[in-house]
């Protein structure tokens, strides 16, 4: 199994050639940029004044120059759209970029609801491709750990999930090489020899990634309800425990409890999350408003923070094309 947040986030893009949304890397300027125009201009679809984003990437650390160059390159992979006001210029996220970035964030909020009932199969992904075929492989390999699934041996990946119409189409077009899909029980033979399919992901690492995010933002949860964490400190902590919970969409495959231990953590990290991310919505918006009316004179009412139920009802979308992921 890959290092636990080490991977970076996968976006599997329906129109390559009109959106690349950057992988989020830890301290990806693109990432944060991404994700700091994302929480607060989505739903709107806002247009915010360049000088706006090079100050909010600035409450990061992140230089004017650099700023300023991660506009242009994300203005390049077409996840953001310029216009000219006067002398100055605003940018707002593209409509194919607002697609994906619906269909990820209903995905986050969905993420840890509950779980579906399991039939006791498997659903096994076996492939072969010639070396020649790196790229194809590395692109088969980032889908099914996207979609869930761990590797069981070298070139065999598997998951307890059924696969829709959809992934199966995905799969297809994937496929360089040989290729056989099918849906199995296991049998326990009496032998050390033998996996157990579980064994495939790394559950113990998994837990522990789960329980050092729910000790860390535990214990901000009074701070947040007392109201006290304001300004540049509710953007920052908000960016950050979204940037640290989304990568649990691709660490846990969302196993049946049947194969899990006793108190998995997943329900409870999903509520710290919600509980910090939804508290700090106001005092973050407020503060965001508040540097791009500094910055563009006049209110910023279009400026507005989701929260995890407005991801998950896709509040305020446009008609935009849907990404490929869902």
């Amino acid at each position: 199994m890959a290092r636990l947040f080490d991977l970076e986030e996968i976006f599997l893009d329906a129109d390559a050639a009109s959106v690349r949304l950057p992988r989020r890397q830890t301290g990806s300027p693109q990432g944060l940029g991404t994700t700091l125009i994302t929480d607060y201009t989505l739903s709107a679809r806002a247009w915010l004044p360049s000088a706006a984003i090079v100050d909010l990437l600035g409450e990061f650390g992140v230089s004017s120059g650099a700023a300023r160059t991660t506009i242009s390159r994300l203005a390049r992979r077409g996840v953001l759209e310029g216009r000219r006001e006067g002398r100055h210029s605003a940018y707002r996220l593209t409509d194919a970029a607002a697609a994906h970035l619906y269909t990820g964030g209903r995905e986050i909020a969905a993420f840890g609801r509950g779980g579906d009932s399991w039939d006791g199969r498997w659903t096994l992904v076996a492939f072969s491709m010639p070396q020649a075929k790196s790229t194809q492989r590395r692109a088969m390999r980032d889908h099914l750990r996207w979609r869930g699934y761990a590797p069981l041996y070298d070139g065999v990946w598997v998951s307890p999930r059924g696969l829709t119409t959809r992934e199966r189409a995905v799969l297809a077009e994937l496929a360089f090489g040989a290729m056989s899909v099918f849906r199995a029980r296991h049998l326990e033979l009496e032998t050390g020899a033998a996996r157990n399919p579980v064994d495939a992901w790394d559950v113990a690492g998994i837990a522990e990634q789960y329980s050092v995010f729910i000790r860390r933002w535990s214990r901000r949860l009074p701070r947040v309800a007392a109201g006290t964490i304001s300004g540049t400190a509710a953007v920052r902590l908000r960016t950050e425990v979204m940037d640290t919970y989304r990568r649990f969409p691709v660490l846990d495959p969302l196993l049946p409890v049947e194969l899990l231990p006793r108190g998995w953590p997943r329900a409870r990290a999903r509520e710290v999350f919600a509980a910090v991310y939804d508290g700090l919505a106001e005092p973050a918006q407020d503060h965001v408003r508040a540097l791009v009316s500094r910055v563009g004179g006049g209110t910023a009412p279009q400026i507005r923070a989701h929260t995890v139920a407005d991801m998950g009802a896709g509040e305020g979308r446009e008609e935009t094309p849907r990404r490929g992921r869902g």
